[in-house]
């Protein structure tokens, strides 16, 4: 074959993968399994890939085709989440601080909030990217919050998990069939694509939202979700529904039955007292995206479910694509804006931002940290005791520059260079839940 046939057979080729990419979604279900694919959009790089599994030292999780309902029956406490004006909402004047201080010095309205948590529930929010996704690092938050203060359950869960919990297996059916959560109800999520984004900012506090009988998705107005508990731990005593009003709801055990015509934003599995800790992910989210949310649903989510710690943990994300310290200084400034906001609509809350880990790249066959996780996690410390919030940094923690390579050594991370083992993650959370806690005898 002459090179001018294989150089046309190869555009063929490519001809019809791009064919088949723009006519088909790029996943198909059929008999409860998927058959996936990249979108065009993926291939030539404006929107994310279909999430793959992270790194892990143990057997994926694999749900059983049915999992029966508990028989005992929780009481329902069923909450909307619909904007309402934000008014101009005073937040405390900063300190001057130097970089000796000892940034958990931000944290003390937290504390405080932990002395009532045996009277009322003190809830706290953990967003993140990847390196939090299955639960990562929040559960041992959870765990060692809960254990000391009380409190049960996983808290916010979205109505479909496209990414399985550690911590929570959930179930998606409608009208009576189960359902893959990528053929459920139309989702829409901030730090998603642009074709899964909504112009109105109606997002929720989990920055993500499904439409009950969206027009694509026939049957989705009668959905039933089951949540069950997989950590072993004390189970939740309630369930609270976040939607629109036009939902209706019904619970039996760990089932939840939705019907209507609107917007669900979270479910929750909770206790009326003790800690309840939000595991958020946002995988490829840079961070900057809470000023694309309806200002006053995160308001109103804060003050009504007593909302005293958030913590952010962002900034890996732009680590890979970019080695100019300007655009990282841009980054971290967005990410500033991020903690300003934050401040105003939760002048309540304490606030932690956790710092990106160490993480690797190569270089001349070698594996090294990449150059701007040192600025970033200097730039974010700078910003954070600026901002008067706490700040603690996995990268120092860690051991600095090509610590990373040691945990991939004893099994502690991925081999990616990037993302924690499961043990690495709990390593991690712990030390974070520790760090927290010492803080109060300080």
């Amino acid at each position: 074959m002459t090179p001018r046939k294989v150089l046309i057979f190869i555009a063929c080729v490519m001809a019809c993968l791009a064919a088949l990419c723009i006519v088909l979604p790029g996943r198909i279900a059929f008999g409860g399994k998927q058959l996936r694919w990249p979108t065009l959009a993926e291939v030539i790089g404006t929107e994310e890939a279909y999430p793959h599994p992270l790194p892990e030292e143990e057997g994926s999780i694999t749900a059983p085709d049915t999992i029966a309902p508990s028989p005992d029956t929780l009481p329902l406490i069923d909450t909307a989440l619909t904007p309402t004006p934000v008014e101009t909402l005073p937040v405390a004047p900063k300190i001057t601080v130097d970089s000796t201080t000892d940034s958990r010095i931000f944290l003390r309205a937290f504390y405080a909030s932990l002395e009532d948590a045996g009277s009322r529930k003190v809830r706290v929010l953990h967003y993140g990217d990847s390196q939090i996704e299955e639960d990562r690092m929040s559960q041992q938050i959870r765990e060692t919050l809960q254990n000391k203060y009380g409190g049960a359950g996983a808290g916010l869960l979205p109505l479909a998990q496209t990414i399985p919990s550690r911590t929570v297996r959930q179930q998606l059916y409608m009208n009576g069939r189960f359902t893959m959560p990528a053929q459920g109800p139309r989702r829409y999520l901030v730090y998603g694509p642009k074709r899964d984004q909504r112009e109105d900012g109606l997002y929720g506090v989990m920055g993500q939202v499904a439409v009950m009988n969206d027009s694509l998705v026939k049957g989705s107005e009668e959905i039933m979700a089951i949540c069950s508990p997989m950590d072993g731990r004390k189970r939740y005593s309630r369930w609270q529904i976040f939607a629109d009003q036009t939902i209706s709801d019904s619970i039996a055990g760990d089932t939840v039955y939705l019907r209507g015509r609107g917007n669900v934003y979270a479910l929750s599995q909770e206790s009326p007292t003790g800690v309840i800790v939000d595991n958020i992910p946002m995988r490829g989210c840079l961070g900057t995206v809470f000023t694309k949310i309806d200002s006053a649903q995160l308001a109103t989510f804060y003050s009504e479910q007593n909302v005293r710690l958030i913590i952010l943990q962002f900034g890996g994300n732009a680590i890979p694509s970019n080695k100019n310290p300007g655009t990282i200084q841009g980054i971290v400034k967005g990410l500033r804006q991020q903690v300003q906001l934050m401040r105003i609509l939760a002048p309540d809350a304490s606030i932690l931002f956790i710092g990106p880990s160490d993480m690797l790249t190569q270089e001349n066959g070698e594996w090294v940290t990449y150059p701007m996780v040192p600025y970033m996690d200097k730039l974010l410390r700078k910003m954070a005791l600026e901002e008067n919030i706490a700040y603690f940094s996995l990268y120092r923690w860690m051991g600095g520059a090509g610590s990373m390579k040691h945990w991939q050594e004893i099994g502690l991370a991925g081999t990616d260079g990037v993302h924690f083992t499961r043990s690495g993650a709990r390593k991690a959370g712990n030390a974070v839940a520790e760090w927290i806690l010492k803080g109060i005898d300080n």
